[in-house]
C-alpha cells in the first residue's frame, strides 16, 4: 500500500509540475556556457581539408572545449597557419579571384576557433602530442559575435545541440579565421543541412565563406559539397533539411494595436534518422510560452532574447527516426509581425515567419494550411486558400480558411475592405 501511494503521488506531482522554461535544458546549457577544458595538443605540420578548404596548422598548440555529452565539439588553435581555399565551380573561383586579385585564395592566420560535430577532435589528437594553452578568450569573442553581431545573430549553440543529442554522426564544422591577409572577421562554414542565412541567405548550398567585419561584409563564396558536384545532384531546389512540415493548424488572434496571440500545431515529418533538436523560423519579436506535443506533455524549447540570436528550437523527449511523424503545439504572442498602415488596413512585416515556419521560409516545401483568425469586428480578412466560414466571436470578427493544395506559405491582410467581384469569359473564372 505504501509503494502504491507512492507512485500515485509522484505521478500527481509530474502532472502538476511546471513545463519547462524557455533555454532550460541542461545539455544546452552546457553547450551555452561552454569553455576550455584541460585537453591540449601541440602540433606540427599537420592539415585539416573540409571540402573546398584546407587549413594547414604549420606549428602552434589546439586546446579542446570540455566535452558535453561525451562529445567534443569545439577548440582554439594558437601558432602559425594558412587557409587555402578551392571552390569546386568556376563561378565561385573566379568570385573570389575578382575579390583577392590573386589566382588562389590563400590566407595567413596565427588565432583560429572551430566549432564542429565532424571528426575534427580525433584527427587532431591522433596528430597531435599532449601539452600547451591557449587563449580563452578567442573562444568568448567567437561566441559573442554568433549571439550578438548585428550582422549574424545565429544560434550556433542550439545548431550544435541538434547534433549532440542526434544518435548520428554529425557534419557540421565552422572555422573563425583571424586572417592577417584579408581580414581578421572570417568565416568558413560548412553544414549539411545547408548554410544558415548570416549576412546573405545562400541555402540550399552547405558551404560559404564570408566576412562579418562591419567595414568589409559580405559573402565571399558559396557552394554545394564537392561530392554533389561530381555526382551531380548540386541543385538550387534541393531538399537537405532535417525535416518538413506537412500540416499547419493555426489559431491566430490579432488586436486593432497588431498585437499577434498564436497557438500553431505543426505536424512534421523527419529526413533523418535521430532527429531530437528542431529548428523553427519564427519573427524575433514573437516570443513563445510553451510547446507540448500530441500527448499533452510539455517539451523544452529554445529562444534566445530577440535582440540577439532568438532563433526558435523545440527539443523532442526522444529521436525521431527517418520518416517519421510528430505534432507539437505552440503557444506564442508579441508584436511588431503585424504592421498597421495607419488606415486601419494590416498585414504581416513578417511574411514567412509569423507563425513557426521551416527554417528558410519553407523553401521549396508544401504545406496544407488550416487557419482561423480573430480580428477587430467590422474589419475583413483576406487569407491564403479558401474562405470556410465567417461568424462573430466575442466581439471579433472570426473567419476560417484552408488551402485548396498544399501551398508554400500562409499569408494574410485585413482592414476595412470591400468586396468585388468581376467574370473572366474565356476561359470562364470567378475572381
Amino acid at each position: 500500500m505504501v509503494v502504491s501511494l507512492l507512485v500515485v503521488a509522484q505521478t500527481a506531482e509530474a502532472q502538476t509540475a511546471p513545463p519547462p522554461g524557455p533555454n532550460s535544458d541542461t545539455i544546452y546549457q552546457q553547450l551555452r556556457n561552454i569553455s576550455l577544458g584541460s585537453e591540449a595538443v601541440t602540433v606540427k605540420d599537420f592539415k585539416l581539408k573540409r571540402d573546398a578548404a584546407t587549413f594547414h596548422l604549420q606549428s602552434g598548440t589546439v586546446c579542446f572545449v570540455a566535452p558535453v555529452n561525451s562529445k567534443v565539439t569545439g577548440a582554439v588553435f594558437v601558432g602559425d597557419g594558412t587557409l587555402i581555399l578551392d571552390p569546386p565551380i568556376p563561378s565561385e573561383k573566379s568570385s573570389l579571384k575578382l575579390l583577392t586579385k590573386s589566382d588562389e585564395f590563400v590566407e595567413q592566420y596565427e588565432h583560429l576557433v572551430l566549432r564542429f560535430t565532424d571528426s575534427t577532435y580525433e584527427e587532431i589528437k591522433k596528430a597531435g602530442t599532449p601539452g600547451g594553452s591557449c587563449d580563452a578568450g578567442l573562444l568568448h569573442d567567437s561566441q559573442n559575435a554568433m549571439r550578438h553581431s548585428h550582422f549574424m545573430k545565429y544560434n550556433l549553440d542550439a545548431r550544435l545541440l541538434q547534433d549532440v543529442l542526434s544518435s548520428e554522426p554529425g557534419g557540421l564544422f565552422v572555422a573563425f579565421v583571424h586572417g592577417k591577409k584579408y581580414n581578421g572577421k572570417e568565416l568558413y562554414f560548412v553544414d549539411p543541412h545547408g548554410a544558415p542565412e548570416l549576412i546573405h541567405s545562400v541555402a540550399p548550398e552547405e558551404i560559404a565563406l564570408l566576412t562579418y567585419d562591419e567595414n568589409k561584409l559580405g559573402t565571399w563564396a558559396a557552394f554545394h559539397l564537392s561530392r554533389e558536384y561530381k555526382d551531380k545532384t548540386a541543385t538550387g531546389n534541393q531538399q537537405n533539411y532535417s525535416y518538413r512540415i506537412v500540416h499547419q493548424q493555426l489559431d491566430t488572434t490579432i488586436e486593432k494595436n497588431a498585437h499577434l496571440n498564436g497557438k500553431a500545431t505543426t505536424t512534421l515529418v523527419s529526413l533523418v534518422d535521430g532527429l531530437r533538436a528542431i529548428p523553427f523560423d519564427l519573427y524575433r519579436t514573437l516570443r513563445v510560452h510553451s510547446v507540448i506535443d500530441e500527448k499533452q506533455q510539455a517539451l523544452s524549447f529554445i529562444q534566445g532574447d530577440e535582440n540577439d540570436d532568438a532563433d526558435f528550437w523545440v527539443i523532442l523527449p526522444r529521436a525521431l527516426g527517418l520518416g517519421e511523424k510528430y505534432t507539437i503545439t505552440t503557444i506564442y504572442d508579441g508584436k511588431d509581425a503585424v504592421e498597421n498602415n495607419g488606415r486601419g488596413n494590416h498585414y504581416p512585416v513578417a511574411r514567412r515567419d509569423w507563425y513557426p515556419n521551416s527554417v528558410g521560409g519553407g523553401l521549396g516545401q508544401y504545406v496544407a494550411y488550416d487557419m482561423t483568425f480573430r480580428i477587430p469586428k467590422g474589419m475583413k480578412m483576406a487569407a491564403t486558400g479558401v474562405q470556410v466560414s465567417e461568424s462573430n466571436d466575442g466581439g471579433r470578427s472570426m473567419t476560417v480558411w484552408k488551402s485548396a493544395v498544399p501551398q508554400p506559405l500562409a499569408g494574410f491582410n485585413f482592414g476595412r475592405f470591400e468586396m468585388e467581384e468581376g467574370k473572366i469569359d474565356s476561359p470562364q473564372y470567378l475572381v
